[in-house]
């Protein structure tokens, strides 16, 4: 008996007869770049899942496992996947008497306000710019309102966390800092600057200001994570009294030259 695919609302299943063995989703990210995700009970699930979101968006694919999953990263690269990026999964300590980030002084010129104070619209191009340095997302551009979906309208948006540096002669948002209240507990979604405004100690002091409410909640630790090649933020988070607790894979499937149809 083989494995049939059905789609459902929300993606696809993998069923052997009546029993449920796998089941994929899948979308297009702002920077055009379709991620699925997959997860099998079945080592022969895994191909014709890949093959059914395959032919449905025509495209590569991308998808993201535990660095330490080699059992689905070996399952994986069978149906074509093979490693595109790796990165770091840090705990950084909110206590300044660890981190260092103790008595940061916003560089002359800048004022440091929530993002509930910005203007939305600029506030989504900045994030775009931003992006564009931070491996795996560049490209990215939001459309107006799965930037509010993503952002404001979020459960894990905390603007006393979600910071933007501002430039007060000219207006322009010169970086920022956010810390989503996840679920399973703060995680850094992104601390950047932009390129005109680097070297100038503005990143540390985005994350001082940050962490801060975060300690002066009771919390401990804030989640991160950061690209393996990417210099500067490993080494802007690993001076913080870091601890590496983990890892992942970016796998991508190209699309070959010619998809069964």
């Amino acid at each position: 008996m083989s494995i049939v695919i059905t789609m459902t609302p929300d993606g696809w299943a993998a069923h052997h007869g009546e029993l449920a063995v796998g089941r994929a989703a899948a979308f297009v990210r702002p920077d055009d770049r379709c991620v699925a995700s997959l997860d099998c009970w079945r080592a022969d699930a895994y191909e014709p899942l890949v093959q059914a979101v395959a032919r449905h968006f025509q495209r590569d694919l991308y998808t993201e496992i535990d660095e330490s999953d080699d059992e689905k990263h070996r399952h994986l690269a069978e149906s074509g996947f093979a490693v595109h990026r790796r990165e770091h999964l840090y705990a950084i300590p909110t206590d300044p008497a660890i981190t260092g980030l103790i008595d940061r002084t916003v560089p002359p010129g800048i004022e440091i306000v929530t993002a509930d104070q910005v203007d939305e619209d600029r506030l989504r191009e900045l994030d775009d710019e931003l992006r564009q340095d931070v491996p795996g997302a560049d490209g990215w551009t939001w459309q107006p309102q799965g930037f509010r979906k993503q952002t404001y309208d979020s459960p894990a948006f905390d603007p006393a966390t979600y910071l933007v540096a501002i430039e007060r002669s000219t207006g322009r948002y010169a970086g920022l800092v956010r810390v989503w209240n996840d679920p399973g507990g703060p995680r850094l979604g992104l601390i950047a600057v932009g390129r005109p405004y680097r070297r100038r100690g503005l990143a540390t002091v985005l994350l001082a200001q940050a962490f801060a409410v975060l300690h002066e909640r009771g919390t401990t630790e804030v989640a991160a994570e950061a690209d393996v090649t990417n210099v500067g933020s490993n080494s802007l988070l690993g001076g913080l009294g870091t601890r590496r607790i983990g890892g992942s894979i970016e796998l991508i499937r190209p699309r070959p030259a010619a998809d069964p149809v």
